[in-house]
């Protein structure tokens, strides 16, 4: 089984989600470095990646408690990627979780949500798409 070079499991901790996916990880013996948006923030130089990569409709959460409790001209402000990172950034918990980078042979690969069939199919085909 080829594994990742490198997995970063970004959420913040106390979300069920995350801590499913930090379960599973360890489940399936992979290693992964954790990120907590909490202490560490929403990555500035990470989001161009994840917004090219999954879209900002995937990304920001608009399910989640945060997001309803914003006022709604900030709701609304949110009309393409650059007011998405700012709202991102500025409101973590606003990020769909957990947001899953799988670096291998210079390849990055990113997933939102638990996602444990894509993850399989990753951490065993060894492919870079």
């Amino acid at each position: 089984m080829t594994r990742p070079r490198t997995i970063t499991l970004y959420g913040i901790p106390n979300c069920d989600t995350v801590k499913k996916a930090r379960t599973w990880f360890t489940d399936q013996g992979l290693d992964c470095t954790f990120h907590d948006f909490k202490k560490q923030g929403v990555p500035a130089d990470r989001l161009p990646a994840w917004l090219a990569a999954v879209g900002r409709d995937k990304l920001v959460n608009r399910q989640g408690t945060t997001w309803r409790k914003l006022d709604a001209d900030t709701q609304a402000a949110v009309t393409d990627d650059a007011s998405a990172s700012a709202l991102l950034q500025a409101q973590p918990s606003v990020v769909k979780r957990p947001v899953v980078e799988w670096v291998q042979g210079g390849t990055t690969r990113i997933s939102v949500g638990f996602a444990p069939e894509t993850w399989n199919e990753w951490g065993s085909t060894g492919s870079n798409n």
